[in-house]
């Protein structure tokens, strides 16, 4: 019996390393794209999957890791305030999560589906994602996000993130098993060895770091506009993670909508985001990569998640291995951000087509149209102090035409046709 319980530890623990080696490669991309640390990264993805799981009582196979809903704002509010400040903010984006469990606890799951229908959605997720295509290009460039600085130089930087692209797209369309997977990965390492081959790379600082250190954790300040811009950003992420979680339910079988709750989830994901940001780490959210590993593997043991949130917490402490991260070249994360950031786009196109929103019917229109060009245009409301733009403002833009603009009767569509016979 005590045998066959340790044989069953030593699965699950191998299939937990399994688990994190498919979300690693997102999972240290966001910060580095932002400026944080990835060690940290690392830790506070271990941490806020612990997190969850004990919020949850272990009923629900998923891993927390950073969340690339939050990098534009991210990385505005760094430029504006600093990443204390913003870390900051993220803490409060965090607290939205509690908040709407709450809400959902006493008024049921279908409140945030009418609070934030995929009319809203939809258009908020585009903007996450062509809001970054400049970003995206300039490092592909071997540029600065900004554009500011030549990192790199163009010609080599073209070569290295064309590479990097197209070994992420080949093995996400023809890769087949576990290793269909790993685009992200794959990408990385094609692109980093030929960085090496191209001289781009600078092995300096992976020589002369530790092997053991503590990760470089940060500590966070309160800044009140900060907090006010970063609000408004965790709505995205709660469409995100309500999604993830009926995903996770349609491959095991179970509603976790039900049980655990989706209140239990929310509160989970909300305190795993704030924890991360209290020592430095970026916001979390669950990971669709990890829950694709779970269908394909039918592993749907929890303990799983928690082995892999032990892996990534012991990984953050060995230094090396943190530089080596920190090392990759600008180009080599270019090139697969012009494909991840345009997935994220169509992931909001995908939700309208979905749910059918029927953009020719007026009030769907002009929430779409408003929120785009709000949100993709550089608008932005308030004063220096206080300003909403970006994110942000998009999504307040796009919940409050939703809840002002009339809905058009049932039969307004049947009058149209009659009236406009062919």
């Amino acid at each position: 019996m005590q045998q066959d319980m340790s044989t069953t530890g030593w699965r699950s623990a191998l299939a937990g390393s399994q688990m994190l080696f498919v979300a690693f490669g997102a999972l240290v991309l966001m910060p580095l794209i932002t400026g944080m640390n990835p060690s940290v990264a690392l830790f506070t993805a271990g941490l806020g999957t612990l997190i969850f799981q004990f919020i949850t009582q272990r009923q629900v196979p998923v891993f927390l890791a950073s969340s690339f809903a939050f990098i534009a704002p991210i990385l505005y509010s760094n430029q504006t305030w600093g990443i204390a400040a913003t870390l900051g903010g993220l803490i409060a984006a965090g607290m939205v999560y509690l908040v709407l469990s709450l809400l959902v606890y006493l008024r049921g799951p279908d409140f945030i589906q009418r609070l934030l229908p995929p009319v809203v959605v939809g258009p908020v997720i585009m903007v996450i994602g062509l809001g970054l295509a400049g970003t995206a290009v300039n490092m592909a460039l071997g540029k600065s996000g900004d554009g500011s600085l030549q990192l790199v130089d163009e010609s080599a930087a073209m070569i290295i993130s064309l590479a990097a692209l197209l070994t992420t797209l080949v093995v996400a369309v023809y890769a087949r098993g576990i290793f269909r997977l790993l685009p992200i990965m794959a990408g990385v390492v094609v692109g980093y060895s030929l960085s090496w081959i191209l001289g781009v790379v600078d092995f300096t600082n992976i020589g002369t770091a530790n092997w053991i250190a503590m990760p470089a954790f940060v500590t966070p300040e309160f800044h009140l506009a900060a907090i006010l811009f970063m609000i408004p950003v965790a709505l995205a992420p709660v469409i995100e993670h309500i999604g993830d979680v009926m995903a996770i339910s349609s491959v095991t079988g179970r509603n976790f909508l039900r049980k655990p709750g989706l209140h239990r989830t929310l509160m989970g994901d909300g305190l795993a985001t704030s924890a991360a940001a209290f020592i430095g780490g970026p916001p979390n959210t669950t990971y669709s990569e990890v829950t694709g590993a779970v269908m394909l593997t039918r592993n749907f043991n929890p303990m799983v998640m928690i082995w892999a949130a032990f892996f990534a917490m012991g990984l953050a402490f060995v230094e090396k291995f943190g530089a080596v991260l920190l090392g990759i070249p600008v180009p080599v994360m270019g090139g697969i951000l012009c494909l991840l950031f345009g997935s994220i786009a169509v992931v909001g196109i995908n939700t309208l087509i979905r749910n059918q929103v029927d953009l020719s019917e007026a009030r769907n229109l002009c929430i779409v149209s408003v929120t785009l060009v709000f949100g993709i245009g550089g608008m932005a409301i308030g004063s220096h102090e206080l300003t909403l733009q970006g994110v942000s403002l998009c999504s307040v833009v796009a919940i409050l035409l939703n809840l002002i603009l009339p809905a058009a009767p049932a039969s307004a569509t049947g009058a149209a046709a009659e009236s406009n016979p062919s």
